[in-house]
């Protein structure tokens, strides 16, 4: 497969994806305000070996629709079955992995490993109001416009670059650039709280996963998600921040290929 965008059609949503590589699946979601080509540096790696694949969630990059976690994990679905993907190693960043998190709680049987990346609470049905100020952003942008929040956003510590990469800088810039604002100018509900009992269920290879400059709130966001999940693995990436995959390719690319070849220890 190439690297050139594709779209199909999920409810009432045209969700932009990229399909590239050959071999076993691992499917790859991003967070807020972002979208699919902050993979770019896992995606050169990985396709050399596996099936790549990665969407725009809806509302985000060059999808339509309006943003909706509780509707992300439908939309996932969706694009398994329309790529004819049985089983996939699943990779969720931030708001990504609440969305790859309930896919694998409602599917697990398309589920090979799941892989956690800077999580948000568990316990929240949304980011905590203390970490992302949505009621603070959404009276900026109305008040300022969308480039008024890009600004604000750009210096918030979950969208901190420890790297000194030009193109990582330049590569977020083109992201942001794509995003509209459309679940703070009309949001949805939020996502409701996982259930624990659900968790402590959960029967598959779990890597949890931050970088180790990461806000103290994601880092302890993970460290629950690891008491609450039988057998999850914990991994720092070292001299990253949030965008941990950004700050430390390398060595993110090297946490998660060592985890997904790993051959499960998890009771069936």
């Amino acid at each position: 497969m190439s690297s050139t965008d594709r779209y199909f059609h999920a409810s009432d949503a045209r969700l932009r994806y990229r399909d590239e590589g050959a071999g076993a699946a691992i499917v790859w979601l991003h967070g807020w305000t972002l979208d699919l080509e902050v993979w770019e540096p896992q995606c050169t790696e990985f396709r050399a070996s596996m099936r790549v694949v990665r969407p725009d969630r809806r509302g985000f990059g060059l999808s339509t629709g309006s943003p909706d976690p509780a509707a992300d994990p439908d939309d996932l679905l969706a694009l398994f079955d329309h790529l004819q993907i049985a089983r996939a190693a699943l990779v969720g960043m931030s708001q990504g992995a609440r969305a790859a998190l309930a896919f694998a709680l409602a599917h697990p049987q398309r589920v090979a490993s799941l892989v956690l990346d800077g999580p948000p609470n568990p316990a929240d049905g949304a980011e905590a109001a203390e970490e992302i100020s949505f009621g603070e952003y959404r009276t900026l942008i109305e008040a300022g416009g969308i480039g008024a929040f890009r600004d604000a956003w750009r210096a918030h510590p979950l969208m901190r670059l420890y790297s000194a990469d030009d193109a990582a800088r330049a590569l977020v810039d083109r992201m942001l650039g794509r995003y509209r604002g459309l679940d703070l100018l009309q949001p949805a509900p939020p996502a409701p709280p996982f259930d624990l009992h659900a968790l402590r269920r959960l029967r598959l290879p779990v890597l949890v996963i931050n970088g180790q400059l990461d806000t103290v709130e994601r880092r302890s966001a993970a460290d629950q998600l690891c008491r609450d999940i039988q057998g999850a693995r914990r991994a720092l990436v070292p001299g990253a921040g949030h965008l941990a995959n950004l700050d430390q390719p390398r060595a993110y690319n090297d946490i998660v290929r060592a985890f997904i070849q790993r051959p499960s220890s998890v009771a069936a």
